[in-house]
């Protein structure tokens, strides 16, 4: 789920079309539908964290911090989060008795599978790769992964040419959509910068405590909350530009900062009353998200402790960018 997550950047698509896919398969082995529900909606959000990631673009335009950096940085929190849900998935399937897969596919069939998907994968490897080795800019690496997203889709049989206006059509939608959330960000955040907002926040969070941990511990409260009523896309644009000078203030790097944002608003995407991944997950599972929600707060408990532990725990967003030289050790 966190792969799928990864490569189509959206919570949304990985609990749909993951969702659709391993529900059936894990009726079949037994597994209620509300836990396969539960599992496939709290893995979901990890690839908002797993580059390549559309928020960590948002971010990195929004922030003015490297794109590379904030992909790697992005590793290590979405291997966490996946983590914290396997580990209450494994328990609470112990609990519940439930058995191992009954079939496993044999080395032949999984080399298959694995032949099958590499062309997909290998997109990640390309946008990721090209824009850490400087073949391309992260703005280049777009154009190319629609080309060879085309390319493919023509390869596999998925796209016809007779698609293709409508294909355009859609694609036009939302990115109009996205550019006039950027350019209203854009005046909003100069109309806070001209009336002086971000210093008055800044000048009021601190004037509550001089203390990293408690400003750090008040903008979790604040971003989460904000996650559960907007998308992370306008919120990224919204509120970044008011909370980075505070955290740089306080000597928070824009890169820990940018995993920080996007790990806490990728909490809201599975939890009401917007939670879009939430609400997905659970229409293909077939329940209401009543049953769902039920399910769901052992893996929104793990999650919330691998948040605090990424936003005190620097190394875990840091360290990987650090080793490949792309921030600096300081």
């Amino acid at each position: 789920n966190g792969m799928f997550g990864a490569v189509s950047g959206a919570a949304v698509a990985a609990a749909s079309a993951v969702g659709t896919v391993m529900t059936p398969k894990m009726r079949e082995e037994g597994y209620s539908r509300a836990y396969s529900a539960a599992v496939n909606v709290a893995s979901a959000p990890a690839g908002m964290l797993i580059p390549p990631s559309n928020t960590f673009i948002v971010y990195s335009l929004v922030s003015s911090t490297s794109i590379a950096a904030l992909f790697m940085a992005g590793v290590g929190p979405g291997l966490l989060w996946l983590l914290a849900v396997a580990i209450v998935g494994t328990l609470l399937a112990r609990r519940e008795n439930y058995k191992r897969a009954s079939e496993h596919p044999t080395f032949s069939q999984a080399m298959l599978i694995i032949w099958r998907a590499f062309p997909s994968m290998m997109m990640i490897f390309i946008v990721v790769g090209g824009i850490l080795l400087g073949w391309f800019t992260p703005t280049e690496s777009a154009s190319i992964a629609v080309v060879y997203c085309l390319v493919l889709g023509f390869a596999y049989g998925a796209i016809k040419v007779k698609d293709l206006p409508d294909i355009l059509l859609r694609a036009t939608r939302t990115t109009s959509i996205v550019m006039m959330l950027i350019a209203v960000s854009a005046a909003l955040s100069w109309v806070m910068a001209f009336a002086r907002i971000p210093q008055m926040i800044s000048d009021g969070l601190l004037a509550v405590s001089d203390s990293k941990v408690v400003i750090l511990l008040i903008m979790m409260v604040i971003l989460l909350l904000i996650g559960t009523v907007m998308d992370p896309t306008p919120a990224i644009l919204i509120f970044v530009p008011i909370f980075l000078p505070v955290v740089m203030e306080l000597g928070v790097d824009p890169v820990h900062f940018g995993a920080m944002v996007v790990m806490n608003l990728s909490v809201g995407v599975i939890t009401p009353p917007v939670g879009n991944a939430l609400f997905v997950g659970s229409q293909v599972a077939g329940l209401r998200v009543e049953s769902v929600i039920g399910r769901l707060w052992p893996y929104l408990g793990a999650i919330l402790i691998a948040l605090f532990l990424v936003v005190f725990i620097p190394a875990i967003s840091m360290w990987l960018p650090t080793v490949m030289g792309l921030v600096s050790a300081g």
